[in-house]
């Protein structure tokens, strides 16, 4: 019955019907075949939606959307740009840089490529840069707005394993900034190898200047994160707070938002949020039904009869992310595999908090692999190319994320070391 389950799942999916009805679908028919009660169906979906913990999605999502129409990513951009743009590949550091702290605020990646995206690709190409290059350099570069905390997968993540939001964000910290330095040094050699062009040098006056505008904008990342290491603020709290001070600062500071922009960032807000949560609806059902035939406890007795051992699993989990990735979102791979995965994860001795890395990681490259990355039908749109350019572009950033990957993998400690720290 379980193949019969997949089979129909992936067989809906194929049909382009939305994720979530397709777990509904599969799973509710496998539950009525064995006997289970679906009256209680509602009354699961909405307890697994009643958690505090979820409400720092759309907390999330709203201060990044109020940061991209707020002008709050231009004014960091625009001083970026005065510091470093005058050096060879100046322009693509500052793309990554950007994204980098505007995923310090949104937890989302489509969020982090469109915002940056919108001014970047512009202008690196204005300035002489390879179109298929910059379209690349985005696109890899918004990934890192799932790793870098807030992250709306991490925050998923803890919600299924039952564990500290906290931890997890400062788990992905590191990482994110291993990578983001990873991307900053491969993205000046190749600007300098190819010779991409450079600006003008900005004066003292101006650095000074646009660094000043661009301060109320850079302390909302040291707001966010240093509320929640500190233990000031939960997760939840800090995303409430994150949204406040983005709004006060859009409308006061840099004056770009009106009455009459509301019900866009609202609307847009509730779209990506309604999104998530459907799907976390769906494999609701979906788990419900994994439980219900203990399907996690089977393949467990099945690894250890098998004498796998945890670099093994490991090595086939990356695999069957870096395929799933490529037809579903993070939030879908997420609720379908860590309910099965747990159990593995505690008779291996694979640390929980780690493995959200590894998989956070390979989530990232979900974001950048055809034929469903998100990023690159994002990158796609801003710039008006075809989405062919796109995956031209990306791909040896992909190389390089998977080399990135390996080292997550084999050195635990680079996840691990912040989160002891903050236990201690």
């Amino acid at each position: 019955m379980e193949w019969i389950v997949f089979l129909v799942f992936f067989l809906l999916l194929l049909l382009r019907v939305p994720v979530a009805v397709s777990l509904v679908v599969s799973a509710a028919l496998a539950l009525m075949d064995s006997g289970f009660n679906l009256d209680v169906l509602p009354q699961k979906i909405f307890s697994s939606l009643n958690v505090t913990t979820l409400m720092a999605i759309p907390g999330f999502i709203l201060a990044g959307v109020l940061m991209a129409r707020g002008g709050i990513s231009k004014a960091l951009i625009d001083a970026l740009r005065a510091w470093v743009g005058h050096f060879s590949g100046g322009l693509s550091v500052v793309t990554v840089l950007a994204c980098a702290v505007f995923a310090a605020i949104s937890g989302s990646s489509p969020a982090t490529a469109a915002a940056i995206g919108a001014i970047m690709i512009p202008g690196m190409v204005e300035a002489g840069y390879s179109k298929r290059y910059a379209m690349g350099l985005v696109a890899a570069s918004g990934t890192l707005g799932i790793l870098i905390p807030p992250s709306i997968p991490l925050i998923v993540y803890g919600t299924v394993a039952e564990e500290s939001i906290g931890k997890l964000f400062m788990a992905g910290f590191l990482p994110g900034l291993f990578l983001t330095a990873v991307l900053v040094v491969v993205a000046i050699v190749y600007a300098r190898w190819k010779n991409f062009g450079r600006l003008p040098k900005a004066s003292w006056h101006d650095r000074f200047v646009l660094s000043v505008r661009a301060l109320p904008a850079a302390l909302l990342p040291l707001l966010i994160l240093g509320s929640i290491y500190k233990g000031i603020a939960t997760p939840t709290e800090a995303s409430v707070v994150a949204c406040v001070y983005s709004l006060l600062v859009a409308v006061f500071v840099y004056r770009q938002i009106t009455w009459k922009d509301a019900r866009t960032i609202l609307r847009e807000t509730v779209n990506t949020s309604s999104m998530v949560f459907f799907i976390i609806a769906g494999a609701t059902v979906f788990g419900l039904y994994l439980t219900n035939e203990q399907v996690p406890q089977n393949i467990a007795a099945w690894i250890m009869e098998g004498d796998i051992n945890k670099w093994t699993f490991l090595i086939a989990c990356n695999i069957l992310f870096f395929v799933m990735g490529m037809f579903l979102e993070p939030t879908s791979i997420i609720l379908i595999t860590l309910p099965i995965f747990l159990p593995i994860l505690k008779l291996l001795g694979i640390d929980v908090i780690h493995f959200a890395i590894i998989m956070t990681v390979n989530m990232e490259l979900g974001m950048v692999t055809p034929p469903v990355g998100l990023n690159l039908f994002v990158v796609s749109g801003i710039a008006r190319a075809k989405l062919e350019e796109v995956v031209r572009g990306v791909m040896p950033f992909i190389a390089l994320m998977i080399l990135v990957l390996v080292v997550i993998v084999v050195w635990p400690q680079l996840s691990l070391w912040l989160p002891v720290q903050m236990a201690n």
